[in-house]
């Protein structure tokens, strides 16, 4: 699968083209939710860019996940199982591919050998423990009506949730890093 990277602030996340465009069909849904007909596939192809059979591949993803489901016939398509309010952009992730865990991370930068060289004893595990955990925290804080709001109050929001964040932040940093000198 191929990454795509995403800029918000200067952070950078990866996302699988499978999550990012998963979310995007999903959000289609979202937006016609209130709608009596479902939506088809052909519309959601269209509106995001893409082809219909990658479209239907995501939306059955989704479909298996219980966030959408498949309404057959002439007037056919996809609709939310749920209203948009009630699913977060951590489902949706989870149902298109999933948050890294801690095995996952362990397992990729072994280097030559079968298993990682600190695996008894690592200090940058807790760290993107940690990291993936608040990306975690923050997506599932994230309903899908909540996207639909528009950039300026997504960002908005954001930013507000970032600086209640700093202020639990405290600094790791508990001693004088060896060739530097502490000003008093």
């Amino acid at each position: 699968m191929t990454k795509k990277s995403c800029i918000w602030h200067n952070v950078l996340v990866k996302l699988t083209a499978q999550e990012e465009y998963g979310i995007r069909c999903l959000l289609q849904l979202a937006r016609r939710a209130h709608e009596s007909q479902p939506v088809t596939v052909r519309e959601v192809a269209a509106s995001e860019s893409l082809s219909p059979a990658y479209a239907e591949k995501l939306l059955r993803i989704l479909s298996r996940a219980g966030l959408a489901e498949s309404i057959r016939g002439t007037r056919g398509g996809y609709r939310m199982t749920r209203p948009p309010e009630e699913v977060t952009m951590g489902q949706a992730i989870r149902a298109l591919g999933g948050f890294i865990t801690q095995s996952d991370l362990c397992a990729r930068f072994t280097g030559q050998d079968a298993c990682c060289v600190h695996l008894t004893d690592c200090g940058l595990r807790p760290v993107w423990t940690a990291v993936n955990l608040h990306v975690e925290r923050l997506l599932d804080s994230m309903s899908l009506s909540s996207l639909l709001q528009g950039e300026r109050a997504i960002a908005s929001r954001l930013d507000e949730t970032t600086i209640e964040w700093n202020r639990c932040l405290v600094p790791l940093q508990t001693s004088t890093p060896p060739g530097s000198t502490r000003e008093v």
